[in-house]
């Protein structure tokens, strides 16, 4: 099994791998040209669809904007990442369709092993994070690697998102412990019928 092929099935990868390497410049190169155009311009939605495994109809990212590989982000339609947005896609990060993601919002995916002698062969892996629809990041936070956020959910600024949190929460804090639950449209329809 290559080193690419453990890192997109979540095992442990040797991050210094050539072909790791060669993903990880490439997704480099296209960040720096990326970063060069605001986001209404044409250049800058042709290079998010080659950065991006998926950049939905509608969807904005706004620059700077700051990612390792770029191939493993798949974003939905009429989501918008604001200014100065972190995606660590070491694994797989997959946001939903509608998501408003504010200002200096870190999603992190990668992780190393406890065992310091181990960590020292540059050993890496991935915890997939996944996004709801309808989410809302407050600016500030951080959404640690292997993180499920429900949809319709609202994370606070500066939360820490070290767990799951279930559909249509409020989180907050350090670590981000759910404050109370929100009322959807969603949900309102289904108890009138």
């Amino acid at each position: 099994m290559s080193e690419r092929d453990k890192m997109r099935s979540g095992e442990a990868f040797d991050g210094r791998d050539a072909e790791i390497i060669a993903l990880r410049d490439r997704g480099q190169t296209l960040l720096r040209e990326l970063n060069r155009y605001k986001a209404g311009d044409t250049l800058h939605h042709e290079i998010c669809g080659e950065l991006f495994e998926h950049l939905g109809p509608g969807s904005i990212v706004s620059t700077p904007f700051c990612c390792e590989f770029g191939s493993n982000i798949r974003i939905g339609t009429h989501s918008y990442l604001n200014f100065n947005v972190t995606l660590l896609d070491v694994g797989p990060i997959v946001i939903g369709d509608n998501v408003m993601i504010a200002p200096n919002v870190q999603i992190y995916t990668a992780t190393h092993d406890e065992d310091a002698l181990l960590r020292r062969s540059w050993a890496v892996y991935g915890k997939a994070v996944t996004i709801g629809d309808d989410v809302w990041i407050g600016g500030g936070a951080i959404i640690c690697p292997g993180v499920t956020i429900g949809p319709r959910c609202i994370i606070g600024a500066g939360a820490v998102v070290t767990r799951d949190i279930p559909a249509d929460s409020v989180a907050v804090g350090n670590p981000a412990r759910v404050v109370r639950q929100v009322q959807s449209h969603e949900a309102s329809s289904a108890n009138d019928g």
